[in-house]
């Protein structure tokens, strides 16, 4: 059974950085779409970053771009997400998650498969 475990999520200040993993134990892992989404107290579920299943394609919220950047190595079956510039507001537990294909967009229901989330805070 294919499970999706995120680390490296903690605390750090203002303007910081932080790199998530996302392992999954999939061997056709290197085939699908991955996402990150966070959610925020009292908050719904948001996107972030996909990268489709080559690793060149990839697409972000807006509100994050130009700070993160989503990657992935099929060889480890991991994606990651570098975070720099860190911003009270990005304060969230982040999700990874599984699209059941190659392609995906920024809409949750895109996606099969999620992890367990971890916790990012950003002190100001």
């Amino acid at each position: 059974q294919v499970q999706l475990v995120e680390s490296g999520g903690g605390l750090v200040q203002a303007g910081g950085s932080l790199r998530l993993s996302c392992a999954t134990s999939g061997r056709t892992f290197s085939s699908y779409a991955m996402g990150w989404f966070r959610q925020a107290p009292g908050k719904e579920r948001e996107f972030v970053a996909v990268i489709r299943w080559g690793g060149t394609s990839t697409y972000y919220a807006d509100s994050v771009k130009g700070r993160f950047t989503i990657s992935r190595d099929n060889t480890k079956n991991t994606v990651y997400l570098q975070m720099n510039s860190l911003q009270a507001e990005d304060t969230a537990v982040y999700y990874c998650a599984k699209a059941p294909s190659s392609y995906a967009g920024s809409r949750a229901h895109e996606y099969d498969l999620w992890g367990q989330g971890t916790q990012v805070t950003v002190s100001s």
